[in-house]
This record gives structure tokens, C-alpha cells and sequence, in this order.
């Protein structure tokens, strides 16, 4: 008698990170492949999306450039693009030209940057310390940065606040490295934790300063600054958040693989190959640089890197790779329209960009949210 043997089953590996694209093969190779088919749908979406928000940004830059006292129509600012770029010859007076070009569209760029930038880390802070609530100032970056600021601007020297208040965020960053190794190395509660104390001392510090020096024409800077702030933007500025985007940014996008196995714990990630201490000290520290170089230019606009990752995981899901530069492109597109809100709403007078991304993106968060509970 003939006993027919069961076919055996082919194996896959299940430990994979979400958003791998292989699958071990089976026996009778029909496996091999599968994932691959069934992410190209989704990195072709992903790619679309990318595409719609570079167009939707680009048409933000000119718009937002139209707006303001000045009537300008978005032709105009072309035009003046075109001219500097060597695109094309002048056609402005040297007045709308000098609006376009030295005063809105380096703030817009900035906006751009800084948006982009701060929604990166975002993205990254919260997939290593797995907590829904972490920012980029998670680290005490933002108390460092203001320490730094406010000193400046107490004693006077304005054009040394970026240099400063970027050395005050990377003696907060080494300050709260250091506290979390000496009190049990890297993991993600002992880094919040660490981060929490060193932010509580360096606010205390900055606080004493305000009390103890400014002056009512100082406080108004510092007031002005530590709620965030793009009405100083010039080309330097934007050159120094674009410059800190472009070196640090662009790697960080290239990290979703590594972030989709941290999102399973220390031990998932380990076991997919990753030296889970090494990477998530460069990726700390990496955000941590990227964050000091947009706080020093634009103050400590809050908000943007808390919410905008969890609004943009809450439409195309928790895979990094998608989550990375989509969340880049919507804070970019967000700040930009918000600082300009900022600079128009209330004209004459100007309101820190932080208010409004708080006014702002709060609700928006809120019908996001009830939408995806209907939806689901």
C-alpha cells in the first residue's frame, strides 16, 4: 500500500520589517517574486503622490510669492525667477523685483526647508523611540537652541543667533547623550526621559536669563523667537536650512527600511541585521543636526514635526519609505502657507509662526483623525 506524502509548504520569512520586497522561496519557487508584485502598486502610488505634492509646492512657492501689499500676479514672479536664474531678461520695475526676490522668496524657502526638515525628523524620532508623542525637540534641541538665542540677544550681537543658538542645541543634544548612557545606554524610554530632564533644565535657564536681562525691546525678540519666527529670513538663511536638508535630509529619507524594522523593538531589528545601538546613536544624532541647523534660523516653531507625521501615516499608512518624503513634502507645503498666513492675516503687524501652526494644524489633525474612524 501507497502512502501519498503531504506537499510540502513553502517558507517565508515573517520577521521581515514591514515594506520588504522578498520573500524566502519556496521548493517550487513559486514564492520568490510575490512580495516584489504586490509593493509595486504601492511604490507606484507612493511615487504619484511624491509627484503631486513636488507639483502642489512648486505652484505654493509662486502663489505664496503673490501675496502681500504689493499686487503681483504669479507671471510676475516668474518672471523675476527667470531673470536671476539667467532664464530670461527683467521685466519688473526694480521696486516688484526687489519684493519678489530679496524679501518673500527667501522666507518662502526657508518656510520650505524648515518645514520639510523638522516633518523629517518627526518621522524619525517617533519610529526610534516608539512613541507616538515624540517631536524633534524631543532630545532638549529647542531649550538648547533658546538658551543660545536669548544670550545673544540679550547682550546685543543679533547676527551671532543662528551660530549660537545652533552650539546651544548641540550642547543639549550632548547633554542628553550623555545623561542616557550614564543612566543605561540608548533605549527609547531612557533617551525620552533623558531628553525631558535636560529640557526641563536648559527652559529653567533660558527663563532666568529673560527674567534677569531683557530689556522691553529685547524681550520682544526673545518672545518673538522662542515661539518661532521667519520674519528675518534673507538667501544666508536659506542657504543654511536648504544646505542642512540637502546633507543630513536626504539621507534620513533613505532610512525607511531601517525605521520599518525599529518599528518591531530592539530585538526585531536586531535579528534582521541591524546593530541596534550604532544606528540609533547616528540616527539621533543625525536628527538632532538637521533640527539645530532649522531651529537656529526659524526659532522654535512647534507642531509641524509632532503632527504633520502621524496626519500623512493616518492617509498612506505606517510603511517609512512612503511616510518619509511624503511627510517632507506636506511640511513644506504646510509652513510655507502658514508663514504666509503669518505675515498677511494681521498686516501690519505679524504673528509668530508658531501660534498659527498650532491654530491651524490642530483641527485639521482632528478631522483627519475622525475620518480615518469613519473609514475604518
Amino acid at each position: 500500500m501507497t502512502v501519498s506524502r503531504p506537499a510540502e509548504t513553502p517558507s517565508v520569512d515573517r520577521s521581515a520589517a514591514p515594506g520588504n520586497t522578498t520573500e524566502a522561496p519556496g521548493p517550487t519557487g513559486r514564492i520568490e517574486g510575490v512580495a516584489t508584485a504586490a509593493a509595486a502598486p504601492r511604490g507606484a502610488a507612493t511615487a504619484l503622490g511624491a509627484l503631486g505634492l513636488v507639483a502642489a509646492l512648486a505652484a505654493t512657492v509662486v502663489l505664496a510669492a503673490t501675496i502681500g501689499p504689493a499686487g503681483l500676479a504669479p507671471a510676475d514672479v516668474l518672471a523675476s525667477i527667470g531673470a536671476h536664474l539667467g532664464l530670461g531678461d527683467a521685466t519688473l520695475s526694480r521696486l516688484h523685483d526687489g519684493i519678489v526676490w530679496e524679501l518673500r522668496m527667501p522666507r518662502i524657502l526657508t518656510a520650505a526647508a524648515v518645514g520639510a526638515g523638522l516633518a523629517i525628523c518627526g518621522v524619525v524620532m517617533q519610529a526610534l523611540t516608539r512613541n507616538p508623542l515624540a517631536d524633534p525637540y524631543l532630545l532638549g534641541l529647542s531649550s538648547g537652541a533658546s538658551v543660545g538665542a536669548v544670550i545673544v540677544l540679550v547682550l546685543g550681537v543679533q547676527v551671532a543667533l543662528p551660530f549660537a543658538a545652533f552650539a546651544g542645541a548641540l550642547a543639549a543634544l550632548g547633554a542628553t547623550l550623555g545623561l542616557a548612557r550614564a543612566a543605561g545606554g540608548l533605549s527609547p524610554t531612557t533617551t525620552v526621559l533623558a531628553g525631558l530632564a535636560v529640557s526641563a533644565v536648559f527652559g529653567a535657564v533660558t527663563s532666568l536669563v529673560i527674567f534677569w536681562s531683557a530689556t522691553s525691546d529685547s524681550y520682544r525678540e526673545m518672545l518673538n523667537w522662542l515661539l518661532g519666527s521667519l520674519s528675518g529670513a534673507d538667501w544666508p538663511a536659506t542657504a543654511l536650512a536648504a544646505g542642512a536638508l540637502a546633507v543630513v535630509g536626504l539621507p534620513l529619507l533613505t532610512t525607511g527600511r531601517t525605521l520599518d524594522a525599529f518599528a518591531f523593538g530592539d530585538t526585531a531589528a536586531s535579528a534582521l541585521g541591524i546593530h541596534v545601538g550604532r544606528t540609533r546613536t547616528i540616527l539621533l544624532v543625525a536628527t538632532a543636526l538637521l533640527t539645530g541647523a532649522l531651529v537656529s534660523v526659524s526659532g522654535a516653531i512647534g507642531f509641524v514635526g509632532l503632527i504633520l507625521p502621524h496626519a500623512v501615516r493616518l492617509v498612506v499608512g505606517a510603511r517609512h519609505r512612503a511616510l518619509l518624503p511624503l511627510s517632507a513634502l506636506t511640511g513644506a507645503i504646510f509652513l510655507v502657507w502658514v508663514d504666509t498666513g503669518a505675515r498677511t492675516l494681521f498686516d501690519p503687524r505679524e504673528l509668530p509662526v508658531g501660534i498659527l501652526t498650532a491654530l491651524v494644524g490642530g483641527p485639521v489633525f482632528a478631522a483627519l483623525m475622525l475620518r480615518a474612524r469613519r473609514m475604518s
